[in-house]
């Protein structure tokens, strides 16, 4: 099993809550090689606001563009104040199967970017 260390972003994010956001790919091609699952270990994550007010934002991991209850990743309506940035160490993997969704409460207030590192499923 090999990883790369990887950045995704920067993204502003919508006030659509149910937008997807990040999804690992899938790995196909080659002669009988089937096709193996990447996965992410998103290691942190960081949302700056570059606006004069408080602005928020509210993420999820599950299917792609739903918000489910029960679902919730770093919370829901977290406010990140004026000028500055919210910064989380996390350790959280997303398999091809899972979405990372969710966007602000003011459009293109916020910039998410993620950063850890990529492989494929061994």
């Amino acid at each position: 099993m090999s990883r790369k260390i990887v950045r995704f972003g920067p993204i502003a994010l919508t006030t659509n809550l149910t937008t997807n956001i990040l999804n690992p790919p899938t790995v196909t091609g080659g002669v009988n090689a089937g096709s193996s699952p990447c996965y992410i270990e998103l290691r942190k994550v960081t949302i700056v606001n570059k606006t004069s007010s408080d602005a928020t934002f509210s993420l999820w991991i599950g299917a792609t563009g739903a918000n489910a209850a029960g679902t919730e990743f770093l919370g829901t309506a977290r406010s990140v104040r004026a000028n500055s940035a919210f910064s989380e160490p996390v350790m959280t993997r997303l398999d091809s199967t899972d979405f990372l969704v969710g966007g602000a409460g003011t459009g293109t207030a916020l910039t998410i970017m993620l950063e850890g590192y990529m492989g494929v499923a061994g």
